[in-house]
């Protein structure tokens, strides 16, 4: 609860943003466990509550100050035109309350240009509104943040370690949790952590531990002006920013898996892994990293919960309900190698889609084209098109070998990958095939057919994309003898979900 002085504070910045407004559109309130936001016209106020938690000391007027003018400074960068301004609330001669005066601080608050609410991804989410163009601009959005973010030096594993020790101490906050399966999961936790150490090392030595945002959920990115903005970022506490770069976007995979979005978490995790390339080192960290920010949703909601009075029954169930996918994500999973293949216009890559999901465990599978490497080889977008030269046949050489020699590394390191090209020739499949029995891996082959009519009209109505086949194209494709395989053969006409459902009731026959 606010201390008197805050209550005061709280009580004169709303009469100051009433001040915004018209008794048409009152002043509205957010309230969070940390925060406290006010609403009005077209402006927000953002204040620090006046708590202490094991991550985060809001107590004194100072150091609510301090943190305000700290996120202010963080957070523009990324959400350009968001941050107005910081603003100290004092104690005038007359005892009354007012900004910026000379008399002592009583306490602190934010000014932010005001966006719809409508916009907030979450609010997105509930109605349906959010895209796959969109998902895909919010992992470039996402991917140039990183890049720009400063490089911190220590260690990756030590540094995860710190935030479990923080979720430890969250959880120690609330009653709602068993104290042994608390106990438990931190246990799991930390086993997980010494599995992966190396790599996790290893990322911390290839500078991906970075000063992020630290609380990347749907909530906190927004549209303004039609693009992504990432907003109100961790300022209050260091060792939760200061994080590996896949933690930090695995609050926003985990946040979209626990909202029944799984295809978006699977996109997001591939579009950015497909412009960043940590796939290498990372992509295996994705369900304890998911999981480690599931435990932090979990204290964190039964820790507001503690400060309520009233039915707090709806936040109890999501807090278990976090903890439980916690468990989940943390269940271990053998890798698995899919390859799918079929002519241009099969529909390789939308199959891949529908099925990449419905992989265990969380995000999904890591998908692989021949087509976004053969961009990358090149090193431009995946819509631009390349020229002939870009399609020798030594040139294709290298896209296939790179796609197999990738692909079967990363099952290798336990993660499910799907692998998608044309493989219309016998040497490619031979040679995937070998690749794979060589780490003692099965590959699972399916081979998409379709009429030449359907393939042929469905190449002539695409626009964009990653593939630069043309009709032309297809018909050297069709005219190629193709037939020598040994993959199991699916009818390209059908739905691609309806399809995702066939390669996954064969590959449970096959294992049954």
């Amino acid at each position: 609860m606010p201390d008197e002085n805050q209550s005061a504070a709280i009580e004169f910045v709303k009469k100051r943003a009433g001040l915004r407004t018209s008794e048409a559109a009152p002043v509205e309130v957010i309230e969070t466990h940390i925060s406290l936001i006010v609403l009005a016209g077209d402006c927000a106020f953002k204040m620090k509550r006046a708590v202490r938690l094991p991550y985060v000391d809001f107590s004194t007027p100072e150091r609510r100050l301090g943190f305000c003018e700290r996120e202010v400074a963080l957070n523009a960068p990324a959400a350009p035109g968001l941050y107005l301004g910081c603003h100290r609330i004092t104690r005038a001669p007359d005892g009354s309350l007012e900004l910026n005066g000379e008399g002592d601080l009583v306490d602190a608050v934010i000014e932010m240009r005001r966006f719809d609410q409508s916009a907030l991804f979450d609010r997105m989410a509930e109605r349906g509104a959010l895209t796959v163009p969109l998902m895909e601009r919010t992992a470039i959005a996402i991917a140039r943040f990183h890049a720009q973010a400063p490089v911190i030096t220590e260690s990756g594993a030590g540094n995860l370690r710190g935030v479990l020790d923080i979720n430890r101490a969250g959880f120690a906050t609330s009653q709602l949790f068993d104290p042994a399966k608390v106990a438990a999961l931190d246990q799991r936790f930390r086993s997980c952590v010494n599995k992966h150490a190396a790599r996790l090392d290893l990322r911390s030595a290839r500078g991906k531990v970075r000063r992020c945002h630290g609380d990347l959920h749907l909530r906190n990115i927004c549209l303004i002006d039609g693009k992504p903005a990432l907003f109100d970022c961790i300022e209050f506490n260091d060792q939760i920013a200061k994080v590996d770069t896949l933690y930090d976007l695995a609050f926003l995979l985990m946040d979209l898996w626990h909202r029944g979005l799984p295809g978006f978490a699977n996109l997001i995790a591939n579009r950015y892994l497909d412009i960043t390339g940590d796939d290498e080192d990372g992509f295996v960290l994705l369900p304890l990293l998911m999981a480690v920010r599931a435990a932090v949703r979990a204290h964190v909601t039964a820790t507001q919960i503690e400060n309520m009075t009233g039915d707090t029954a709806d936040l109890a169930s999501q807090a278990r309900a976090y903890f439980a996918l916690a468990e989940q994500l943390l269940e271990e999973v053998p890798g698995r190698l899919l390859v799918l293949g079929g002519l241009s216009g099969s529909g390789k890559s939308t199959v891949a889609a529908a099925l990449a999901p419905r992989l265990a465990p969380p995000p999904g599978a890591r998908l692989l084209e021949s087509d976004r490497l053969r961009k990358a080889l090149y090193g431009v977008v995946p819509d631009t098109r390349l020229p002939p030269d870009a399609y020798r046949p030594e040139v294709s050489a290298r896209v296939y070998e790179a796609l197999y020699e990738r692909s079967v590394r990363l099952a290798r390191d336990g993660a499910p990958v799907i692998a998608n090209a044309v493989f219309d020739r016998e040497q490619d499949r031979a040679a995937f095939a070998t690749a794979a029995g060589a780490a003692s891996l099965r590959l699972e082959g399916f081979w998409l057919e379709a009429d030449a009519a359907l393939l042929e009209e469905r190449v002539a109505a695409r626009s964009g994309g990653a593939s630069d086949a043309t009709v032309d194209v297809l018909k050297l494709q069709l005219a190629r003898d193709r037939q020598a395989s040994n993959w199991l053969k699916l009818d390209a006409a059908r739905p691609p979900q309806v399809l995702a459902s066939d390669i996954l009731a064969a590959r449970h026959r096959r294992s049954g």
